[in-house]
């Protein structure tokens, strides 16, 4: 994963394992659609991007709560990142 499972919660701002069952899968989607929206797979690095991780908490915040005040900034904010993600990716 590109973010463990504490780092996630803490994006989606929740406490405890409780929200576990909605959080995993949604986190373990997210390698596969940065691999299709940029063109390169950010998972089996050595080291992982910081952007790479920051897209990762964007998305998962975002697909945790699509109907959330702050859901228009978050995709605008998303596609930004996956835009320079992508370009990144072309020049590595």
């Amino acid at each position: 994963m590109l973010i463990d499972i504490q780092e996630a919660r803490n994006a989606v701002r929740v406490d405890g394992e409780d929200n576990d069952i909605i959080i995993v899968p949604l986190l373990e989607s997210i390698p596969s659609y940065l691999e299709v929206t940029t063109g390169r797979t950010w998972e089996d690095d050595t080291e992982i991007h910081p952007l790479a991780q920051t897209v990762t908490k964007f998305i998962l915040q975002l697909w945790f709560d699509p109907q959330g005040q702050d859901s228009e900034r978050l995709k605008r904010t998303i596609d930004n990142l996956l835009t320079a993600l992508t370009a990144l990716g072309r020049n590595m």
